[in-house]
């Protein structure tokens, strides 16, 4: 075997890695506090489930994967006998991360809620951890099919799900949140989209993302957000991660876990998506790295995380030319993996949530969902913007559903909540053109519902109307059988209605065609657009402007 020639060789630590541990250090932390931020205020997981099973699962897969990354740069530098491989990010995936809290386990926690649970908030972990689990198994099976895949994928329906599921989780729902206290909030976020759109940094190697967290957190003291609480001496003490495999019960319980299905699937593929498109970014910054390796230490290393009670994926993070760009090579990403590591086993986290609000953080959220979502833009031509656009509307929807729904729960007693949520009051508010049943709609199922609608105008564009057609032909498919659209209510708001499920395992006798497939009107319309579209193949001729309208 050639050795690899000593001017050749890279060092394992070198001073690019010091700047770049910096940079990929500070946004995990950012993380990690929204994180804890999102299970205690917005899941109200009790403080002992956080610190003493949710970080410490979360810091062995942090550890596992960049030692794995490391290692994956070592590697390819001495295959390719190079001095400069970065290896990759790694670390929490935002969008997984917020979808999961805000359509998985706060649904979860409600119903559980609702029907009596004695504690929510596990049976909430629980399912968290199971949908968790699925999405590493789903990377870890793509992994063996992921070369195929990015030779044949048309990016545009995809990255307008994404897109869409970005603008309106991320940037407009932790907008509204940063508005409540805009000395910190508005300001910090202005700094940051200034700075970074603007493409100037200050001295010294201050950053946007430095220079938005720093000030961020300067407001939050002067104006007397931070500190937050008491000091968490409570939650300091060393963590060690402990077996969860009861939490994965669920995967057993397939009729209690199916209602997130229409979640937990589009979200895994786009975690998918996102690695892809980070190692085509890193491929294109000179390290070429086999997208099957990657995958294979997402999946896993999610997995593991699940046994161990993490309800958060873990993936490859956006970045790698910048800190490849800084001088970066293996050793920030050990750098990495330790900091984090300590961080979480320690309660430290505790300490930099009490430090750093979460209000500190929240511009960077909602810069990462425009960033997101600009992505969707950038990567298709101008022409087929009008197809990112449509798929983007079911995630305002599904948002607006969402909203109204916790308004309605955490501002009612548990005995209104039937009352509330009952055709009566549907009647009521369409007396006052309030069409929420449409949002309730739109919000099953939403993220196929996007990605078909911007696949149909897709194809519309390129006037393949039987392709269009198609797309439709599935929707009207995942209509009836109730995958999207389909509803009905619950005692702590809505949820996916299969009535043939009950049908099928002789649970029901229902036979009549409206009640076994109530989603049977969105099926119809689906299929009488199918039957347009097969139509205009045939008899539709081309306009003479072709240019796109404005």
């Amino acid at each position: 075997m050639t050795s690899v020639p000593p001017r050749q060789r890279q060092g394992f630590f070198v001073r690019g890695d010091i700047d770049a541990f910096i940079g990929l250090g500070l946004d995990n932390v950012v993380q990690l506090i929204i994180a804890v931020g999102l299970c205690s205020k917005v899941l109200r997981f009790p403080k002992t489930l956080i610190f003493g099973s949710i970080l410490p699962a979360i810091a062995l897969s942090y550890l596992a994967g960049n030692l794995l990354y490391a290692w994956l740069a070592r590697q390819l530098a001495a295959r390719e006998q190079r001095a400069d491989v970065c290896a990759i990010p790694y670390g929490l995936h935002t969008i997984t991360m917020i979808a999961y809290s805000l359509l998985v386990m706060l649904p979860a926690y409600n119903l559980a809620s609702a029907n009596g649970d004695p504690d929510p908030a596990v049976t909430a972990w629980k399912v968290g951890s199971a949908a968790c689990f699925i999405s590493g198994l789903f990377q870890f099976c793509f992994a063996f099919i992921a070369d195929v895949f990015r030779r044949f994928a048309p990016p545009g329906p995809m990255l307008a799900a994404l897109g869409g599921l970005s603008l309106v989780f991320l940037s407009g729902g932790f907008l509204l949140q940063g508005m409540v206290r805009p000395l910190v909030g508005l300001v910090a976020l202005m700094v940051l989209l200034s700075m970074f759109f603007g493409r100037y940094s200050f001295k010294w190697g201050l950053s946007a993302v430095v220079v938005s967290a720093g000030l961020g957190a300067i407001l939050c003291w002067v104006t007397g957000i931070a500190p937050n609480g008491p000091f968490p001496l409570g939650q300091m003490g060393f963590h060690l991660p402990s077996s969860a495999f009861r939490n994965l019960e669920f995967l057993f319980q397939p009729r209690r876990l199916l209602p997130f299905f229409p979640v937990i699937l589009p979200i895994s593929f786009f975690a998918v998506i996102g690695a892809l498109q980070n190692i085509e970014s890193a491929a294109a910054a000179g390290d070429r790295y086999r997208a099957r390796d990657a995958l294979l230490i997402d999946g896993v290393g999610t997995m593991v995380g699940a046994c161990l009670g993490s309800p958060f994926p873990l993936t490859i993070y956006i970045g790698h030319p910048c800190w490849k760009e800084l001088g970066a090579r293996a050793g920030y990403s050990v750098l990495n993996g330790l900091f984090i590591t300590v961080l979480c086993l320690s309660g430290s986290t505790a300490i930099a949530a009490w430090l750093v609000p979460e209000d500190a953080g929240l511009p960077l959220i909602i810069w990462a969902g425009l960033i997101i979502s600009l992505q969707a833009f950038e990567k298709v031509p101008r022409r087929y913007w009008i197809s990112i656009v449509v798929g983007m509307l079911p995630a305002l929807g599904a948002w607006l559903s969402q909203s109204i729904k916790n308004v309605l729960v955490t501002t009612a007693s548990p005995a209104d909540l039937p009352r509330i949520f009952s055709s009566s009051t549907l009647a009521k508010w369409h007396e006052h053109h309030i069409f929420v049943d449409g949002s309730f709609a739109l919000e099953q199922g939403f993220v196929f519902t996007s990605i078909i609608w911007a696949a149909m105008f897709y194809y519309v564009l390129d006037r393949r109307f039987y392709l269009a057609a198609a797309w439709s032909a599935l929707a009207s498919l995942l209509s009836v059988v109730g995958l999207i659209h389909s509803w009905k209510f619950a005692p702590a708001g809505t949820e996916m209605n299969m009535p043939i499920l009950d049908w099928v395992s002789r649970r029901s006798s229902v036979a009549v065609w409206e009640d076994l497939f109530p989603g049977w009107p969105y099926a119809a319309a689906y299929a009488l657009i199918s039957a347009f579209l097969i139509i205009s193949k045939r008899w539709a001729v081309p306009s003479a402007d072709e240019t796109v309208p404005l």
